[in-house]
């Protein structure tokens, strides 16, 4: 299964602007150095990353704990995707996810056990592992 994609940019990069979209139409937004870096309204890639994780964990804890005889009622997943800068340049440097659940029958260390197996295994999760491939054309 694949999903797609795409981002325009034009011009530099604190004047320019952009937009991503997706395939499906479900996003089709504009972004920029001020959303990204200023807090100006708008989306940034780190918030996309974070709802990317977010919906993917939640998806990932309900099969889990459904493995495990148990169904949500509900999972509300919060992702706090922080950008930080060093000596090489800017990095994702920490991903958290804040989860609250109602899981009937289930007993917290059950419930304890299915997140971590989640956290650990939802593709999002492992998505900074993947191999990264690339096709680069230069028009002119």
């Amino acid at each position: 299964m694949d999903s797609k994609a795409s981002a325009r940019w034009e011009g530099g990069l604190k004047e320019g602007q952009g937009n991503v979209a997706t395939e499906s139409g479900a996003l089709d937004a504009g972004y920029s150095f001020k959303q990204r870096f200023e807090g100006a309204p708008g989306t940034n890639p780190e918030e996309l990353i974070g709802a990317a994780h977010a919906s993917c964990f939640s998806m990932a804890l309900s099969m889990i704990l459904g493995e495990k005889g148990f169904t949500a009622e509900a999972i509300d997943t919060n992702a706090r995707v922080t950008l930080s800068q060093s000596a090489e340049g800017f990095d994702i440097s920490s991903i958290h996810l804040d989860v609250v659940a109602s899981v009937s029958g289930a007993d917290d260390a059950a419930f304890q056990e299915a997140a971590e197996t989640a956290k650990a295994n939802c593709p999002v999760s492992k998505v900074l592992n993947a191999d990264i491939t690339m096709e680069a054309t230069l028009k002119g």
